[in-house]
């Protein structure tokens, strides 16, 4: 039966029927009322969601590394220099974000699954002045959820912008923006919110906006300044024709997320993330990346030893239609990894988690069949106890 993939990687995440439905709505005509009401409701929840009262919210249409690029373009000068603790595939790209702009980047390099450490990073400002600090929350390459809140206080400590990427993390896993002293957070609508991608967000504190007064790096599309312009109409507008559709399904998607909360879609994310944990490592498998216990947007998992775990993503898919993310880099064959965030269920886990016992088996791995489904369930069992 020609049937829809199931989506279990990280991002884009699969979408609620009432997010596509109000992505097939009317359109909204983007200079009046109407579309200035959208605009507002969404970055109002979105303020609700950084955890913010002071940062502005701008909305562009982008995927997330639009939104990243625009946090180079506007905070910053060629010859300016930022420090990037790089340990994963979107660390990276922030480093060859700035030096395409002409940054000089400084970095401290780890292991690929390391959690970045504090230390070092006040270490490395101790010993040379950045400009700024740019972290990644979630290192979706390693399943890696990076401590933003004690990373921001040293670079805070030594005077430096902190600009995050949230992108894959925002609504998955605790983040304060004003509480943290984070200067810009970018993030996507793809990936915790579950809306369809397309839309890229940041928010931007007041030091960040006295940053933009002397940069010189060019911008255009992405120029803040005239995105707060037109966000300031008696009717918000974009600058540009926006994403108008994505808008709308972006607005049902906060609504369904604040339906329950943020807290309760924390403890959704968690008890997930436990469940794929357990479940995998009750097949023999073993877990990559430090800070297992919150890694709540993504498990990366060792292939079992004589497996490439392209092969298993690739079987797995074509067998059931179930969709996992390979490695990446340096991890490309030996790690497969499993997302977790947005809209998923107890049911989507244990389907994805049983498909993956029969891939295994299919490839000749040794497997206790209902294993990984049994761990799964007296996880969430325990959860509703």
């Amino acid at each position: 039966m020609d049937r829809p993939e199931i989506i279990l990687a990280p991002g884009p995440t699969p979408i609620p029927p009432e997010v596509l439905l109000a992505q097939g709505s009317p359109l909204v005509y983007h200079r009046g009322p109407g579309f200035g009401k959208l605009m507002r409701e969404v970055t109002d929840r979105l303020k609700q969601l950084y955890r913010t009262e002071n940062a502005d919210v701008l909305l562009m249409t982008s995927s997330g590394t639009g939104g990243l690029e625009s946090a180079i373009q506007n905070c910053f000068s060629p010859g300016d220099e930022v420090l990037v603790p790089n340990a994963g595939f979107f660390a990276d790209r922030w480093k060859r974000l700035a030096e395409a702009y002409g940054l000089i980047v400084r970095t401290i390099d780890y292991e690929w699954g390391t959690k970045v450490r504090p230390d070092d990073v006040a270490a490395a400002l101790a010993e040379h002045q950045v400009k700024a600090v740019l972290l990644t929350q979630s290192e979706t390459s390693t399943g890696v959820i990076q401590p933003i809140e004690r990373l921001a206080r040293v670079a805070n400590d030594a005077g430096a912008l902190v600009i995050a990427d949230v992108v894959s993390s925002l609504g998955a896993v605790p983040f304060d923006f004003d509480g943290w002293g984070v200067d810009v957070a970018i993030g996507g609508s793809q990936k915790a919110l579950s809306a369809s991608p397309g839309i890229a967000f940041a928010a931007i504190s007041d030091r960040a906006w006295e940053a933009t007064g002397s940069a010189t790096n060019p911008r255009f599309y992405f120029d803040w300044a005239t995105y707060r312009q037109f966000a300031a109409l008696p009717d918000p507008e974009n600058p540009w024709t926006p994403a108008i559709s994505v808008m709308q399904g972006l607005r049902a998607a906060l609504e369904l997320y604040f339906q329950d909360g943020v807290e309760a879609a924390m403890a959704r994310h968690s008890s997930l993330s436990r469940a794929v944990k357990e479940g995998v490592q009750a097949l023999g498998l073993d877990l990559f990346g430090e800070g297992l216990a919150e890694n709540w947007t993504v498990t990366a998992i060792r292939a079992p030893e004589g497996l490439d775990a392209d092969t298993i993503t690739a079987r797995i898919r074509s067998d059931f239609g179930v969709v996992l993310a390979p490695g990446q880099g340096p991890l490309k064959g030996k790690v497969f990894r499993i997302g977790h965030f947005g809209y998923f269920s107890e049911l989507d886990i244990l389907r994805g988690l049983a498909a993956l016992e029969m891939t295994l088996e299919r490839l000749g791995y040794p497997v206790k069949r209902g294993a990984a489904v049994a761990a799964a369930e007296g996880v969430f069992s325990e959860a509703e106890g």
